[in-house]
C-alpha cells in the first residue's frame, strides 16, 4: 500500500503526465456523458423493449462495445465500431493492393492519406448501418416513440437527420480517441472501447448475483466459484496477450524435428503469439456482418440466425476457425523470415547447424508455422469461452467477461496504458508500477489512431 501511494504521489509530481491523465479522464467523460444523449424524436420512457433486446447474443455484444449506448438510442449508438471495421479493412488492403502498400511505405506523407482514407470508409460503413440500426429501434419501439410519425410510421425527415447524427456521433466519438492518443495517455481508441466494456461490469455482476441468490441458483458458494474462475481466466489472458519474447534454439530445433544442436542456450527473436489479439478482432468484425446485414432483425432465418446465435455450435466453430485462420495470416504479415534471415546474416548472426540466407529463413518460417498453432488453438478457446459459460448457466451479460473479444481488449489496453504510465516514471528516474518495471502491453493496437 506504501508503494502503491507513493507511485500515485510520483505520478502527481510529473506535470506531463498529470495533465495526460487529467485530460484523458475528462474526454472519458464526455464520452460517457454522450452515450446517455438520446437520438432527437426518441422517446427515452420506450427504451425498454430495445434494452431487453440487447441483454444478450450478438446485439448484447455490440451494446457493451458502445458503453450501453445502443440500448439507449443515443447519438453515440454505433460507437467506435465502424471506424475499427474501416481500420481492419485498411489493413487488409494494405497486404493485397499495391497502392496502399506504396502509402504505407511514404512515411508521415502516406499515413495522413491511409488515415483521410480510413475516415472516409468509417462515413461509409457508418451510414451503411445506421438506417438498419432506426429500422431495428422503430420495430422495438414502436412508431407512436417516434416524432415527427405518420401513420404509416416515422417521417423520411426522421430518418435522415438520425443518420446524419449518428454519422457525426461515431466521427466525434473517433476524434475523442484521437485527442487522447495526442494530448492523453495510452490508445484512446482502445480506451475507448474498454470503458464502454467496463460500464457494463457492474450491472452484469449484479445481475449474475441476484440470479445465484435465487432458489435454483446456487448461492453463494457458486458465485464466489465463478469469481475465482475469472480471475483465473484473467490470468491467462494476460500471458496470451504478453506473449513469449524469445524461443530458444533448442526448442526451435525440437519443433522442425532436427536434434542436433550445441550445449549453448541460445535466443531468437519470435513469439509464440506474435498476431497478438487482432485475429479475434477481425473475426468479431466478420460475425457481426449477417446481423448487419439482416437489418437487426429478430425474423432471421437459415445462414443468418445461424450466425447471429451466439450460444449455436456454428456460430462459434466459425468464429473460432475464422480466428485460427486469421492467426496465421496476421503472423504472416508481421514476421517476415526473409528479412530477419538477411539481418542476422549482416550482423553476423546465425543458428546453429542451419546455413544462413535461404536455409535460415526457411528454418525461421518452418518454426512460426509450428509455434503459431497452440497459439492460435488457445486465442480461440478463449474467444468462445463466453458462449460456453452462457451453456453452463452464467447470465449471458456476465458470460461476456470469461475471455472472449471482450476481457482481451480490456486486459491488452490496461496493460498498454500502465507501460505508457511506468515509462514516464522511468524516464523521470522514479520507481516503476512494479519491482521488475516488465510491463509488456499487446503486441498490436486494436485501433489505428489519427
Amino acid at each position: 500500500m506504501k508503494r502503491f501511494i507513493q507511485t500515485l504521489i510520483n505520478i502527481y509530481n510529473i506535470e506531463d503526465l498529470r495533465i495526460r491523465i487529467i485530460n484523458t479522464l475528462g474526454i472519458i467523460l464526455i464520452y460517457r456523458l454522450g452515450s446517455f444523449v438520446v437520438l432527437p424524436g426518441i422517446d427515452p420512457a420506450q427504451l425498454t423493449q430495445l434494452q431487453e433486446q440487447t441483454q444478450e447474443g450478438l446485439l448484447g455484444l455490440l451494446n457493451m462495445f458502445s458503453g450501453g449506448a445502443f440500448a439507449n438510442a443515443s447519438i453515440f449508438a454505433l460507437g467506435i465500431m465502424p471506424y475499427i471495421s474501416a481500420s481492419i479493412v485498411i489493413q487488409l488492403l494494405s497486404v493485397a493492393v499495391p497502392y496502399f502498400q506504396r502509402l504505407q511505405k511514404e512515411g508521415d506523407s502516406g499515413r495522413k492519406k491511409i488515415n483521410q482514407i480510413t475516415r472516409y470508409l468509417t462515413v461509409f460503413i457508418t451510414a451503411a448501418q445506421a438506417p438498419a440500426y432506426l429500422a431495428n429501434l422503430v420495430s422495438q419501439v414502436g412508431p407512436t416513440a417516434v416524432a415527427p410519425f405518420t401513420p404509416e410510421g416515422p417521417t423520411l425527415y426522421f430518418y435522415i437527420s438520425s443518420v446524419i447524427i449518428l454519422i457525426s456521433g461515431t466521427m466525434f466519438v473517433m476524434w475523442l480517441g484521437e485527442r487522447i492518443t495526442e494530448r492523453g495517455i495510452g490508445n484512446g481508441i482502445s480506451l475507448i472501447i474498454m470503458i464502454g466494456i467496463i460500464a457494463q461490469l457492474p450491472n452484469a455482476l449484479g445481475f449474475e448475483f441476484v440470479a445465484r441468490m435465487e432458489a435454483a441458483g446456487g448461492g453463494l458458494v457458486v458465485f464466489l466459484a465463478e469469481l475465482i474462475i475469472l480471475m483465473t481466466v484473467v490470468v491467462l489472458v494476460i500471458l496470451l496477450v504478453q506473449g513469449q519474447r524469445r524461443i530458444p534454439v533448442q526448442f526451435a530445433k525440437r519443433v522442425v524435428g532436427n536434434r542436433q544442436y550445441g550445449g549453448v542456450r541460445q535466443y531468437i527473436p519470435l513469439k509464440v503469439n506474435a498476431a497478438g489479439v487482432m485475429p479475434i478482432i477481425f473475426a468479431q468484425a466478420i460475425m457481426f456482418i449477417p446481423i448487419t446485414l439482416a437489418g437487426f432483425s429478430e425474423a432471421l432465418g437459415g445462414f443468418a440466425a445461424a450466425m447471429s446465435d451466439f450460444t449455436g455450435f456454428w456460430y462459434n466453430f466459425t468464429f473460432a476457425v475464422l480466428i485460427i485462420l486469421f492467426t496465421y495470416f496476421y503472423t504472416a504479415i508481421t514476421v517476415n523470415p526473409n528479412q530477419m534471415a538477411e539481418d542476422m546474416k549482416k550482423n553476423g548472426g546465425f543458428i546453429p547447424g542451419v546455413k544462413p540466407g535461404k536455409r535460415t529463413a526457411e528454418f525461421i518460417d518452418n518454426v512460426m508455422s509450428r509455434i503459431t498453432l497452440p497459439g492460435s488453438l488457445f486465442l480461440a478457446f478463449v474467444a468462445i469461452m463466453p458462449a460456453l459459460v452462457s451453456i453452463m448457466g452464467v447470465t449471458a451479460q456476465f458470460a461476456q467477461f470469461f475471455g472472449g473479444t471482450s476481457l482481451l481488449i480490456m486486459v491488452g489496453v490496461v496493460l498498454d496504458t500502465l507501460q505508457q504510465i511506468e515509462s514516464h516514471l522511468l524516464m523521470r528516474h522514479y520507481d516503476g508500477l512494479t519491482k521488475s518495471g516488465r510491463i509488456k502491453g499487446r503486441s498490436s493496437p486494436i485501433g489505428m489512431t489519427g
